[in-house]
């Protein structure tokens, strides 16, 4: 009888979590801060004790970062384990006798962040052979040698040529550094510190740019500074940028017409690793100001809208450069900036006049490594020569279940009343503007939730994304998705040629007509983020969302994700519930269970 391979892999820094494979099926995957409850939270101690549950044996622990283990700050007293190592071996996942991992139990990959990245992409594709094209803000840490000193680098931006079974060449790379360093273009630069090499043991070679520039993703993170926010919430940017509009009086971004991004230093300084800064000093037009919300400030609001389009425009750019050097139309995108849903929808026309197919990671931050490094280090083992097929399911959360008794037990404590309901129950709710919590199934991977774990409301109300902001504690600004019948998508929205969005990757444009029918959804540029449904995907959803269509006419539902602003996404029954106690959120639908939880008089 074949011997089971378990395999766990750990994402270590923001968005930190853990991977667990069996024989190369992901069991389970999920971020930290869906149990810690701290927002991007780091260091993934809560998941990986969450193994427990499903195994007793690690054959390895792959760990993913941006530095090794060796640079790791904490360390376990008397042993001096690094702590993830340490902790593995207090749980009994892997086993330790002295000084000795068995079986080299342990694998750091983390010299390798940007690969990572391209593997989780590359093998949930579907694609035989593919462009990885990686977008950063600062991956792995380089130590580089001038003449005159050695340097701290970091990687923002890498293409790689993908194939099976785990064949990763660097083609390209952007270095970025804090400087002062002049910039130095290396056609022939040696890769074998990525643990590339030919045949014949020779190292391969790429080219590298190395700058003291901000890379695309930290020019995004420069803006999300300067409009208010912290440099990692990107997506508001993202949100804000269409109430801005071209302004002539403002430098560009990135120097016109060069063959590879490179930001303007005067406007842009990076400060790697973490963040970047707009020289608002040295421009009149980007004065700072003492306003108490500067998302209202015109400036602010005019230089998201730069950002996003000279950022999307650059990364495009980038992109079909990367087809130049490998020749692959197959194209994957992952990174940081690979979240940008109107970034991904505004390449697909140009994308497809070329021919190349593109496919973007949704699970792009850095949870996304641990799924990399653990399909990349599987695959490595060479124990199967099975191709991934393509993988659009992101209920990859641990499995939940719990007996009625369970479910009054807790509704009692948080001072709900348990009552029989159905799908049209929730559907009387929603149409008579009630915000109904959604809880089914396994959670959603990556910063979205698609059914399992949402808020539903009727898309129909005119006011209905001030309504559900205000619920929800979030900012005006901030647009909400829609989930869609599969089969009625194209009738309401221009998907660029694609024939479904089941991952809510893309910001797509509403087709003439449609915004006066679901306002709650269509954001100020006309667009919304949609989810594409089946029954095969999401049966409970697909048939709530059927049977508002039934009531309303209209083939979807509002969606945003069950949290509250600056929340994590709840993971678990008690987070749900706690979540409706500390809101005004009154309704909790349990559809596998037919039951609405009720919480009023709060």
């Amino acid at each position: 009888m074949k011997k089971d391979i378990w395999i766990a892999a750990i994402a270590r820094g923001h968005n930190s979590g853990v991977c667990l494979l069996k024989n190369g099926e992901i069991v389970f995957s999920l971020e930290e801060e869906r149990l810690s409850r701290t927002k991007y939270d780091g260091g993934p101690y809560a998941s990986m004790v969450k193994i427990l549950e499903y195994t007793d044996k690690l054959d390895y622990l792959v760990v993913a970062h941006t530095q090794s283990l060796k640079e790791t700050a904490g360390k376990v007293d008397f042993s001096g384990d690094d702590v993830y190592t340490g902790l593995a071996r207090k749980l009994g996942l892997i086993n330790r006798r002295g000084n000795m991992i068995e079986h080299n139990q342990v694998v750091d990959l983390s010299h390798l962040h940007h690969k990572l990245h391209a593997a989780c992409a590359f093998y949930r594709s579907g694609f035989d052979t593919a462009t990885a094209v990686v977008v950063d803000g600062a991956g792995t840490f380089l130590t580089l040698n001038s003449e005159r000193e050695s340097f701290t680098a970091w990687e923002t931006e890498t293409v790689f040529d993908c194939a099976y079974p785990a064949n990763f060449t660097t083609k390209y790379k952007h270095i970025g550094s804090r400087g002062p360093v002049a910039e130095t273009i290396i056609s022939d630069c040696p890769s074998g510190f990525y643990g590339e090499v030919n045949e014949d043991g020779t190292e391969k070679r790429h080219v590298a740019v190395i700058t003291e520039k901000a890379g695309i993703t930290k020019v995004y993170e420069a803006v999300t500074q300067y409009c208010g926010f912290s440099s990692i919430e990107a997506g508001k940017t993202m949100g804000l940028f269409p109430y801005g509009k071209p302004n002539n009086n403002f430098p560009k971004l990135f120097t016109a017409n060069a063959k590879i991004p490179q930001s303007d230093r005067n406007l842009i300084i990076p400060t790697y690793p973490n963040g970047a800064k707009v020289n608002s000093e040295m421009y009149e037009e980007l004065a700072d100001s003492n306003s108490s919300d500067l998302t209202k400030l015109q400036n602010r609001r005019d230089l998201a809208y730069a950002c996003q389009t000279e950022t999307q425009e650059q990364v495009l750019k980038f992109i079909l450069k990367a087809v130049e050097l490998t020749g692959n139309k197959n194209v994957v995108l992952s990174g940081g900036y690979g979240l940008n849903c109107v970034a991904n929808y505004y390449y697909l026309e140009t994308l497809n006049q070329h021919g190349i197919k593109l496919y973007v990671e949704p699970i792009s931050n850095d949870a996304g490594t641990a799924i990399g490094a653990a399909l990349m280090f599987y695959k490595g083992l060479k124990v199967d020569n099975v191709k991934f097929s393509r993988q659009d399911s992101l209920y990859l959360g641990p499995s939940y279940s719990y007996t009625n008794e369970e479910i009054n037990r807790l509704a009692e404590q948080y001072g709900g009343v348990v009552t029989s309901a159905t799908h049209d129950t929730l559907v009387d709710l929603i149409t008579s503007k009630n915000i109904v919590a959604l809880f089914q199934g396994r959670s959603e991977n990556g910063p979205r939730a698609l059914g399992n774990r949402s808020l539903v409301f009727d898309p129909t109300f005119e006011d209905g994304k001030d309504f559900v902001n205000m619920i929800k504690h979030r900012e005006y600004f901030r647009p909400f998705a829609g989930s869609i019948l599969e089969e009625d998508v194209h009738e309401w929205f221009d998907l660029r040629g694609m024939d479904s969005s089941p991952t809510m990757m893309y910001a797509v444009h509403c087709k003439p007509g449609v915004e006066a029918k679901i306002p709650s959804i269509i954001h100020v540029d006309g667009s919304c983020r949609i989810q594409t449904v089946t029954r095969e995907q999401n049966p409970h959803y697909y048939d709530i969302i059927k049977t508002f269509k039934a009531r309303k006419g209209v083939p979807m539902v509002f969606n945003t994700s069950f949290n509250l602003g600056g929340e994590p996404l709840v993971e678990t029954l008690e987070d749900a519930m706690w979540t409706l106690q500390q809101s005004e959120l009154e309704y909790l639908y349990l559809p596998e269970y037919g039951v609405m939880i009720t919480i009023k008089n709060k």
